[in-house]
């Protein structure tokens, strides 16, 4: 009989115990992840009266696995949308936590006499919590849904991305025993950089892909892809100087935003309790109570502190960021604990030889310590939150009221047009600008250096193709990151004179930030003067940004990314019963007045061309009634007489801004003085006769069809069909009132505005039925 393998009978051991002691941890109404830590303590080399591990090195792999899984999971949980919702609150709870627990360890450990690399390791140590630990405690408490978990996650997130960079700074301190700002800064661009470009590929990528690959893939293909992608990108990260655990995660929270989620989450979950369960038993091996009676006050005082001053910090966190204070304290109790980064760390100074060999065991025993007591916290921040209600005085309370009314007062009150042009501003300075930085940065990080060692002494071919290739991209990136919005653009520089000098300082930033770029290479490559450099690069970028065939591809690199980052909220929102449910963007969005002709541009041959509205104002003349002539969708050329009445349609406060200017106002208005919706306008045309009415439909764009490939403005959709385009759908995404230059694709919706000769033409062509 052959011997069994030594890594079956230690999972034996570690199944059967955990399975005993996580069933009388659920008897008592305790958390599962307690009675693995009591299992793995039991497993370990203390008790020896039962079975112990024989291949620790082996446990210790399947506990790495079990971490990027538990991190891959809690990805699934968390899209870049859900983050994204917590983002500032989470931000300022990690940061307050951080800075404050930093602080506080750093002059405990000079206290206790640890000396200052020691301080300074313990200090970042205790302010690092543990994401595996709350999302567990959250969970098997049934809290996943409560609003403070989401505040929560997202504080953690962002704590273990300050981690990432705590482990850059340190490794730089202890290798050089000072801090070399120049190189510290570089190394933490770089890292953000690649996160971001990380990001922005994963979006752009892994939807797609997904969306190609899924009717193919069977429950058991789908499977082996997301844990393919999964470790993938945690080895990935490690390769970059992330680590394992954030690259699982976002992994998780790339394949949350697609429309497979659900199913890949079910399929996971056997993989992640088994592999999760035995890190956690893991974390009791460590569990070494000799140690721990050997600096058992250092370690009570420790785990005091780290509970109190977590509990604190993150709470005025929380309140700080506008949150309640009962859902502050909530979120401070599920992260009370000294997380598994912290493990890392001390291994980091262990190795670097810059901390005590003490240090390791004594975190690891207040992170069991804290682990346990975390959930006793997590019942009773209810109390406690009543408790401080009674004790504290009503001025305080009424004053965290009050701040955290104003906050979301402040959000809503803000300008909607400010806010979607500083969206727009930003999410395209982002998209486009980590990408040019990115293309650089492997240009001659990574392209210069192989060339160079492929054509041997021939340096300055090298560096020549190098910068050729480098700036074939930059010619597609740079122009896009100039591309203005100009709909909001325009209706801001016209709202206040405060606005247009923030419009200016922003188109100052976007142009520096462009111009930075363009030289970059050359100033790298080759040790150019950059003043003369970007003299040349200025005209040149600006002139390639009115480029229309350029300006069309931008529009479908955007609209891949929203529809692809959008693609779950999306397909919910679709999923709704009922067509006008579905496309209620049409009816939110557009809005029609009708209005009486200007006086202003009465006569002397004048058009609506020589009006351009549709430029200057961003409205569009959808009819004109002249007497008994109804002229839908009217042509340019068509003169403007006196006594016209012109049904102008577009947003809201486009139509609002219009009538301002031009000193007009709706002839029709609605009953409550409020403005007409499209749907409304169209539904309610009973008094016309057929023949005179405007209808609205939607369109299928096919493969054969000759508007596919083509820009709106050559699509011959106006011409063909006799149909003004009032919008499209692109994988579910709605663009309303589209740019002239996107290019129609196969399945793009389009939704269509004209007459009954234009629903003749529509079904003569086999588009309507």
């Amino acid at each position: 009989m052959h011997e069994i393998p030594a890594l079956i009978t230690d999972l034996t051991v570690i199944l059967v115990l955990a399975a005993i002691t996580t069933i009388l941890c659920k008897k008592i109404n305790l958390p599962s992840v307690l009675g693995y830590i009591l299992a793995g303590f039991l497993a370990g080399p203390v008790v020896d009266f039962l079975p112990t591990i024989n291949d620790m090195g082996t446990i210790e792999v399947w506990s790495d696995i079990g971490v990027i899984f538990l991190m891959f999971g809690l990805g699934l949980e968390f899209s870049v949308h859900k983050m994204a919702e917590v983002g500032v609150p989470g931000f300022l709870s990690a940061g307050v936590q951080a800075l404050g627990m930093g602080v506080v360890g750093f002059f405990l450990g000079i206290l206790l006499g640890w000396g200052t690399m020691n301080s300074v390791f313990l200090g970042v140590m205790l302010a690092m919590s543990s994401t595996m630990i709350t999302m567990k405690s959250i969970e098997d408490m049934g809290l996943k849904e409560e609003k403070f978990a989401g505040l929560a996650m997202g504080t953690l997130v962002i704590e273990d991305i300050i981690a990432i960079f705590a482990m850059v700074v340190l490794s730089t301190i202890a290798v050089s025993q000072s801090i070399s700002g120049w190189a510290l800064a570089e190394r933490m661009a770089l890292l953000l950089l690649y996160l971001a470009l990380w990001l922005i590929l994963g979006i752009y990528l892994v939807p797609t892909l997904t969306r190609k690959l899924v009717g193919v893939m069977n429950d058991e293909m789908l499977l082996i892809f997301s844990l393919g992608l999964c470790f993938l990108m945690a080895i990935l990260a490690e390769k970059i100087g992330l680590s394992t655990e954030l690259g699982a995660f976002l992994a998780g929270s790339l394949l949350a935003g697609t429309l497979h989620a659900e199913r890949v989450e079910r399929l996971v979950t056997p993989c992640k309790n088994l592999f999760g369960g035995v890190f956690f038993v893991s974390v009791g091996f460590m569990v070494q109570p000799d140690m721990i009676l050997q600096y058992i006050l250092p370690i009570l005082l420790l785990s005091v502190v780290a509970i109190l001053g977590k509990l604190l910090f993150l709470t005025l966190g929380g309140l700080a960021a506008g949150q309640e204070l009962e859902i502050s304290l909530h979120a401070a109790a599920a992260q009370t604990q000294v997380g598994e980064f912290s493990f890392i760390l001390a291994g980091l100074g262990q190795s670097l030889s810059v901390t005590g060999a003490f240090l390791y065991p004594i975190i690891v025993a207040v992170s069991v310590v804290t682990t346990f007591t975390t959930p006793f916290l997590l019942k009773l921040a209810g109390p406690l939150t009543t408790l401080l209600e009674r004790l504290l005085p009503d001025k305080w309370l009424s004053a965290m009221e009050g701040y955290a009314s104003a906050r979301q007062a402040g959000k809503t009150g803000e300008s909607k047009d400010m806010v979607l042009y500083l969206k727009h501003y930003f999410r395209t300075l982002a998209l486009y600008g980590v990408l040019a930085a990115g293309d650089i940065i492997l240009g001659v990080r990574s392209l210069l250096p192989f060339l160079v060692d492929l054509m041997g002494q021939n340096h300055r071919k090298a560096e020549i193709l190098t910068c050729a290739g480098i700036y074939l991209v930059l010619v597609f990136l740079l122009p896009a990151m100039l591309r203005v919005k100009k709909r909001y653009f325009t209706a801001l520089w016209l709202e206040s004179v405060y606005n247009r000098l923030i419009l200016c300082i922003l188109m100052i930033f976007r142009i520096g930030l462009a111009v930075f770029l363009a030289v970059l290479p050359a100033v790298l490559i080759f040790q150019v003067n950059p003043l003369w450099l970007a003299s040349g690069v200025i005209p040149l970028i600006w002139i390639i940004t009115q480029s229309e065939k350029l300006a069309g591809h931008y529009l479908e690199v955007e609209a891949r990314f929203l529809a692809n980052l959008n693609e779950r909220k999306l397909a919910e929102h679709f999923s709704r019963p009922g067509e006008t449910e579905a496309h209620h963007w049409l009816t939110e969005q557009l809005y029609v007045i009708t209005l009486a002709c200007p006086s202003l541009y009465v006569g002397h041959g004048t058009t609506l061309q020589d009006h351009n509205w549709g430029k200057t104002d961003h409205i569009n003349i959808i009819k004109i009634v002249r007497g008994r002539e109804h002229i839908n969708i009217p042509e340019g050329e068509v003169q403007t007489l006196s006594g016209d009445l012109m049904v102008a349609m577009g947003s809201r406060k486009d139509l609002e801004h219009f009538c301002f200017k031009q000193a007009v106002y709706d002839v029709r208005p609605t009953k409550g003085g409020r403005l007409r919706t499209l749907k409304d306008y169209i539904e309610g045309q009973e008094g016309i006769p057929e023949s005179r009415q405007l209808l609205c439909c939607g369109v299928q764009l096919d493969k054969d069809m000759p508007q596919q490939g083509k820009s709106i403005r050559d699509s011959g959709i106006k011409e063909v069909w006799s149909a003004f385009l009032i919008g499209l759908e692109r994988d579910m995404l709605p663009i309303p009132n589209p740019d002239r230059s996107l290019t129609l694709r196969t399945g793009d919706l389009l939704w269509v505005m004209g007459s009954q000769e234009m629903a003749g033409k529509l079904v003569r062509l086999g588009l309507l039925d």
